[in-house]
Protein backbone atom coordinates (compact mmCIF):
# COMPACT_ATOMS: atom_id res chain seq x y z
CA UNK A 1 0.00 0.00 0.00
CA UNK A 2 2.70 2.63 0.93
CA UNK A 3 4.54 1.63 -2.46
CA UNK A 4 1.59 2.43 -4.58
CA UNK A 5 1.59 6.20 -1.98
CA UNK A 6 4.98 6.45 -2.45
CA UNK A 7 4.37 6.35 -6.46
CA UNK A 8 1.69 8.62 -6.39
CA UNK A 9 4.08 11.49 -4.49
CA UNK A 10 6.95 11.07 -6.61
CA UNK A 11 4.84 11.75 -9.79
CA UNK A 12 3.61 14.71 -7.81
CA UNK A 13 6.22 15.91 -4.60
CA UNK A 14 4.95 17.54 -1.77
CA UNK A 15 5.96 19.64 1.42
CA UNK A 16 4.48 18.81 4.68
CA UNK A 17 4.78 21.09 7.92
CA UNK A 18 5.91 19.13 11.34
CA UNK A 19 4.63 21.34 13.91
CA UNK A 20 7.04 20.15 16.52
CA UNK A 21 10.46 20.70 14.61
CA UNK A 22 12.86 19.81 17.65
CA UNK A 23 10.96 16.41 18.69
CA UNK A 24 13.29 13.61 17.94
CA UNK A 25 10.31 10.85 16.59
CA UNK A 26 9.64 14.34 13.83
CA UNK A 27 13.53 14.46 13.50
CA UNK A 28 13.95 10.92 12.67
CA UNK A 29 11.03 10.77 9.93
CA UNK A 30 12.05 13.81 8.49
CA UNK A 31 15.83 12.23 8.12
CA UNK A 32 14.02 9.14 6.17
CA UNK A 33 12.05 11.74 4.19
CA UNK A 34 15.23 13.35 3.54
CA UNK A 35 17.30 10.30 2.03
CA UNK A 36 14.03 10.69 -1.15
CA UNK A 37 12.61 13.72 -2.95
CA UNK A 38 8.48 12.82 -2.61
CA UNK A 39 8.28 14.29 0.49
CA UNK A 40 9.86 17.65 1.50
CA UNK A 41 9.21 18.31 5.04
CA UNK A 42 9.12 21.68 7.04
CA UNK A 43 10.14 21.92 10.27
CA UNK A 44 9.03 24.42 12.60
CA UNK A 45 11.14 25.98 15.78
CA UNK A 46 13.84 27.53 16.73
CA UNK A 47 16.79 27.01 14.00
CA UNK A 48 19.41 26.57 16.46
CA UNK A 49 17.42 24.55 18.32
CA UNK A 50 15.93 22.55 15.56
CA UNK A 51 19.50 21.66 14.90
CA UNK A 52 21.06 20.86 17.80
CA UNK A 53 17.88 18.40 18.91
CA UNK A 54 19.13 16.73 15.33
CA UNK A 55 22.77 16.69 16.44
CA UNK A 56 21.91 15.27 20.05
CA UNK A 57 19.56 12.64 18.28
CA UNK A 58 21.93 11.85 15.45
CA UNK A 59 19.60 12.36 12.39
CA UNK A 60 20.84 14.26 9.35
CA UNK A 61 18.19 16.88 8.48
CA UNK A 62 20.33 18.54 6.04
CA UNK A 63 17.98 20.22 3.11
CA UNK A 64 15.09 20.50 5.82
CA UNK A 65 13.36 23.72 5.63
CA UNK A 66 13.14 25.10 9.45
CA UNK A 67 10.98 27.78 10.20
CA UNK A 68 10.89 30.04 13.23
CA UNK A 69 7.19 32.06 13.96
CA UNK A 70 9.32 34.84 15.68
CA UNK A 71 11.69 35.16 12.51
CA UNK A 72 9.15 34.38 9.67
CA UNK A 73 9.60 37.82 7.33
CA UNK A 74 5.86 37.25 5.84
CA UNK A 75 4.38 37.38 9.09
CA UNK A 76 2.27 40.57 9.13
CA UNK A 77 0.87 39.26 5.79
CA UNK A 78 0.34 36.11 7.51
CA UNK A 79 -1.68 37.78 10.36
CA UNK A 80 -3.60 40.03 8.17
CA UNK A 81 -4.94 36.79 6.76
CA UNK A 82 -5.59 35.23 9.97
CA UNK A 83 -7.67 38.31 10.82
CA UNK A 84 -9.78 37.98 7.70
CA UNK A 85 -10.34 34.44 8.15
CA UNK A 86 -11.63 34.57 11.79
CA UNK A 87 -14.11 37.42 10.60
CA UNK A 88 -13.66 39.66 13.48
CA UNK A 89 -13.68 37.17 16.32
CA UNK A 90 -9.86 38.12 17.06
CA UNK A 91 -7.42 41.17 16.84
CA UNK A 92 -4.40 41.48 15.42
CA UNK A 93 -2.66 41.46 18.35
CA UNK A 94 -4.33 38.45 19.18
CA UNK A 95 -4.00 36.81 15.78
CA UNK A 96 -0.16 37.33 16.60
CA UNK A 97 -0.10 35.99 19.63
CA UNK A 98 -0.88 32.46 18.32
CA UNK A 99 1.26 32.68 15.52
CA UNK A 100 3.79 32.34 17.69
CA UNK A 101 2.85 28.55 18.39
CA UNK A 102 3.84 25.80 16.23
CA UNK A 103 0.14 24.45 15.48
CA UNK A 104 -1.13 27.69 14.40
CA UNK A 105 1.50 28.53 12.52
CA UNK A 106 1.90 25.61 10.62
CA UNK A 107 -2.00 25.79 9.30
CA UNK A 108 -1.55 29.09 8.27
CA UNK A 109 1.48 27.92 5.98
CA UNK A 110 -0.77 25.16 4.52
CA UNK A 111 -3.51 27.73 4.38
CA UNK A 112 -1.13 30.23 1.95
CA UNK A 113 -0.50 27.72 -0.25
CA UNK A 114 3.52 27.49 1.50
CA UNK A 115 3.20 23.80 2.40
CA UNK A 116 0.26 21.27 1.02
CA UNK A 117 -0.59 19.94 4.32
CA UNK A 118 0.25 19.24 7.88
CA UNK A 119 1.06 16.83 10.49
CA UNK A 120 1.04 17.64 14.39
CA UNK A 121 0.48 16.46 17.71
CA UNK A 122 3.46 14.64 18.76
CA UNK A 123 3.28 16.88 21.55
CA UNK A 124 -0.03 18.95 20.92
CA UNK A 125 -3.43 17.12 22.16
CA UNK A 126 -5.92 16.47 19.10
CA UNK A 127 -7.77 19.73 19.93
CA UNK A 128 -4.65 21.84 19.86
CA UNK A 129 -4.32 20.45 16.37
CA UNK A 130 -8.05 19.68 15.35
CA UNK A 131 -9.24 23.51 15.87
CA UNK A 132 -6.72 25.45 14.15
CA UNK A 133 -8.14 23.41 10.77
CA UNK A 134 -11.27 24.33 11.56
CA UNK A 135 -10.87 28.06 12.30
CA UNK A 136 -8.56 28.52 8.82
CA UNK A 137 -8.36 25.55 6.99
CA UNK A 138 -12.07 25.27 7.15
CA UNK A 139 -14.17 22.70 5.93
CA UNK A 140 -14.52 22.01 2.20
CA UNK A 141 -17.42 23.80 0.26
CA UNK A 142 -20.71 21.49 1.38
CA UNK A 143 -19.32 19.76 4.14
CA UNK A 144 -20.65 21.09 7.65
CA UNK A 145 -18.58 18.42 9.82
CA UNK A 146 -15.06 16.91 10.10
CA UNK A 147 -14.74 13.35 10.39
CA UNK A 148 -12.26 10.49 11.03
CA UNK A 149 -11.21 7.24 9.39
CA UNK A 150 -8.76 4.64 10.10
CA UNK A 151 -7.32 2.62 7.70
CA UNK A 152 -6.63 -0.91 8.56
CA UNK A 153 -4.37 -2.99 6.79
CA UNK A 154 -2.94 -6.46 7.50
CA UNK A 155 -0.57 -8.98 4.95
CA UNK A 156 -3.11 -11.49 3.20
CA UNK A 157 -1.67 -15.20 2.44
CA UNK A 158 -1.81 -14.17 -1.50
CA UNK A 159 0.97 -11.51 -0.61
CA UNK A 160 -0.93 -8.68 -1.20
CA UNK A 161 -2.88 -6.50 1.51
CA UNK A 162 -6.30 -6.68 3.20
CA UNK A 163 -7.35 -3.31 3.29
CA UNK A 164 -10.51 -1.91 5.37
CA UNK A 165 -11.80 1.80 6.28
CA UNK A 166 -13.41 2.23 9.49
CA UNK A 167 -14.99 6.27 10.52
CA UNK A 168 -15.83 7.74 12.31
CA UNK A 169 -14.11 6.20 15.16
CA UNK A 170 -12.48 9.30 16.56
CA UNK A 171 -14.09 12.67 16.09
CA UNK A 172 -17.87 12.80 16.28
CA UNK A 173 -19.31 11.40 19.24
CA UNK A 174 -23.20 10.86 18.01
CA UNK A 175 -23.42 11.57 14.42
CA UNK A 176 -27.10 12.24 12.91
CA UNK A 177 -28.36 11.18 9.67
CA UNK A 178 -26.84 13.83 7.94
CA UNK A 179 -23.76 13.50 9.18
CA UNK A 180 -23.10 10.06 8.49
CA UNK A 181 -23.98 11.02 4.93
CA UNK A 182 -20.81 13.47 5.15
CA UNK A 183 -18.54 10.69 7.01
CA UNK A 184 -19.85 8.12 4.98
CA UNK A 185 -19.21 10.12 1.59
CA UNK A 186 -15.35 11.18 2.78
CA UNK A 187 -14.68 7.65 4.07
CA UNK A 188 -14.97 6.10 0.67
CA UNK A 189 -13.14 9.15 -1.17
CA UNK A 190 -10.15 8.21 1.64
CA UNK A 191 -10.68 4.29 0.65
CA UNK A 192 -10.27 4.71 -3.00
CA UNK A 193 -6.78 7.09 -2.00
CA UNK A 194 -5.78 3.60 -0.64
CA UNK A 195 -6.58 1.37 -3.03
CA UNK A 196 -9.67 0.23 -1.97
CA UNK A 197 -13.18 0.10 -4.42
CA UNK A 198 -15.21 1.25 -1.79
CA UNK A 199 -18.14 -1.22 -0.45
CA UNK A 200 -20.15 0.77 2.60
CA UNK A 201 -21.92 -0.72 5.26
CA UNK A 202 -23.71 1.43 7.49
CA UNK A 203 -23.73 -0.76 10.93
CA UNK A 204 -25.98 -1.15 13.37
CA UNK A 205 -27.34 -3.92 15.87
CA UNK A 206 -30.32 -4.68 13.19
CA UNK A 207 -30.32 -6.07 9.36
CA UNK A 208 -32.87 -4.77 7.45
CA UNK A 209 -35.61 -4.23 10.33
CA UNK A 210 -34.65 -7.47 12.15
CA UNK A 211 -34.23 -4.95 15.46
CA UNK A 212 -36.05 -1.65 16.01
CA UNK A 213 -34.63 1.71 17.69
CA UNK A 214 -33.54 4.91 16.99
CA UNK A 215 -30.14 3.94 16.16
CA UNK A 216 -31.46 1.58 13.75
CA UNK A 217 -33.91 3.86 12.39
CA UNK A 218 -30.76 6.45 12.05
CA UNK A 219 -28.32 4.03 10.01
CA UNK A 220 -31.23 3.08 7.86
CA UNK A 221 -32.21 6.64 7.19
CA UNK A 222 -28.44 7.63 6.89
CA UNK A 223 -28.37 4.91 4.01
CA UNK A 224 -31.54 5.96 2.07
CA UNK A 225 -30.13 9.53 2.07
CA UNK A 226 -26.86 8.79 0.16
CA UNK A 227 -28.71 6.83 -2.29
CA UNK A 228 -31.14 9.56 -2.82
CA UNK A 229 -27.72 11.59 -4.25
CA UNK A 230 -25.66 9.29 -4.92
CA UNK A 231 -27.62 6.15 -6.50
CA UNK A 232 -24.97 4.40 -7.94
CA UNK A 233 -22.72 4.23 -4.60
CA UNK A 234 -22.23 0.73 -3.45
CA UNK A 235 -23.73 1.26 0.06
CA UNK A 236 -26.32 -0.47 2.15
CA UNK A 237 -27.55 -0.35 5.60
CA UNK A 238 -28.82 -0.73 8.07
CA UNK A 239 -26.26 -4.19 8.33
CA UNK A 240 -25.02 -5.95 11.19
CA UNK A 241 -21.43 -6.54 11.35
CA UNK A 242 -21.65 -10.40 10.39
CA UNK A 243 -24.13 -9.76 7.37
CA UNK A 244 -21.96 -6.89 6.36
CA UNK A 245 -18.59 -9.14 5.88
CA UNK A 246 -19.44 -13.15 5.60
CA UNK A 247 -21.21 -13.44 2.18
CA UNK A 248 -22.95 -16.72 3.57
CA UNK A 249 -24.82 -14.42 6.13
CA UNK A 250 -25.25 -11.55 3.50
CA UNK A 251 -26.28 -14.01 1.33
CA UNK A 252 -28.77 -15.14 3.88
CA UNK A 253 -30.06 -12.17 4.71
CA UNK A 254 -29.87 -9.67 2.35
CA UNK A 255 -29.75 -11.69 -1.24
CA UNK A 256 -29.58 -8.68 -3.40
CA UNK A 257 -27.71 -6.31 -1.84
CA UNK A 258 -24.68 -4.92 -3.53
CA UNK A 259 -22.20 -4.60 -0.10
CA UNK A 260 -23.81 -7.38 2.21
CA UNK A 261 -20.81 -9.80 2.90
CA UNK A 262 -18.23 -7.98 1.05
CA UNK A 263 -18.24 -4.24 2.59
CA UNK A 264 -14.95 -3.31 2.95
CA UNK A 265 -15.68 0.66 3.77
CA UNK A 266 -17.64 0.79 7.55
CA UNK A 267 -19.37 3.25 8.80
CA UNK A 268 -20.32 3.01 12.59
CA UNK A 269 -23.30 4.78 14.11
CA UNK A 270 -21.47 6.92 17.20
CA UNK A 271 -17.68 6.89 18.10
CA UNK A 272 -18.31 4.63 21.20
CA UNK A 273 -19.00 1.60 18.50
CA UNK A 274 -16.48 3.05 16.16
CA UNK A 275 -13.74 3.43 18.79
CA UNK A 276 -13.81 -0.20 20.01
CA UNK A 277 -14.98 -1.56 16.90
CA UNK A 278 -11.51 -0.74 15.16
CA UNK A 279 -9.35 -1.62 17.98
CA UNK A 280 -10.82 -5.27 18.34
CA UNK A 281 -9.96 -5.57 14.85
CA UNK A 282 -6.64 -4.26 15.22
CA UNK A 283 -5.76 -6.70 18.27
CA UNK A 284 -7.82 -9.64 17.77
CA UNK A 285 -7.86 -9.26 13.21
CA UNK A 286 -3.81 -8.32 13.71
CA UNK A 287 -4.45 -5.20 11.79
CA UNK A 288 -2.36 -2.55 11.73
CA UNK A 289 -4.34 0.93 12.05
CA UNK A 290 -3.85 4.03 10.63
CA UNK A 291 -5.20 7.26 11.51
CA UNK A 292 -6.99 8.63 12.63
CA UNK A 293 -7.13 10.57 9.37
CA UNK A 294 -9.14 13.76 9.22
CA UNK A 295 -12.10 14.23 6.52
CA UNK A 296 -13.75 16.87 5.28
CA UNK A 297 -10.83 19.47 5.60
CA UNK A 298 -9.69 21.46 2.65
CA UNK A 299 -6.40 20.36 3.34
CA UNK A 300 -5.03 17.44 4.57
CA UNK A 301 -4.11 18.24 8.32
CA UNK A 302 -3.10 15.23 9.98
CA UNK A 303 -3.00 14.22 14.28
CA UNK A 304 -0.47 12.20 16.10
CA UNK A 305 -0.72 10.17 18.66
CA UNK A 306 1.48 11.26 21.50
CA UNK A 307 2.71 7.54 22.19
CA UNK A 308 3.93 7.56 18.79
CA UNK A 309 7.27 6.63 17.05
CA UNK A 310 8.99 7.76 14.17
CA UNK A 311 7.81 4.93 12.30
CA UNK A 312 4.32 5.77 12.50
CA UNK A 313 5.22 9.58 12.03
CA UNK A 314 6.74 8.67 8.82
CA UNK A 315 3.84 6.26 7.29
CA UNK A 316 1.31 9.05 8.82
CA UNK A 317 3.00 11.30 6.90
CA UNK A 318 3.15 9.79 3.35
CA UNK A 319 -1.18 9.16 4.13
CA UNK A 320 -1.36 12.47 5.08
CA UNK A 321 0.61 13.88 1.97
CA UNK A 322 -1.39 11.15 -0.59
CA UNK A 323 -4.49 13.09 0.44
CA UNK A 324 -3.11 16.62 -0.79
Amino acid sequence: MFGQLIEKLKASPKTIVFTEGTDARILEASARLLSSTFLKPILIGNEQEVQAAAEKTGFNINGAIIMDPTKYDKMEEMVAAMVELRKGKMTPEQCRELLLQGNYFGTMLVKMGVADCLLGGATYSTADTVRPALQLIKTKPGNKIVSSCFIMVRAAATGSNEVLAMGDCAINIDPSEDDLVEIARECAHCARVFGIDPKVALLSYSTKGSGKGPDVDKMRNATEKLLATNPDFAVDGELQFDAAVSPAVGGLKCPDSPVAGHANTFIFPNISAGNIGYKMVQRLGNFDAYGPILLGLNAPINDLSRGCNAMEVYSMAIITAALA
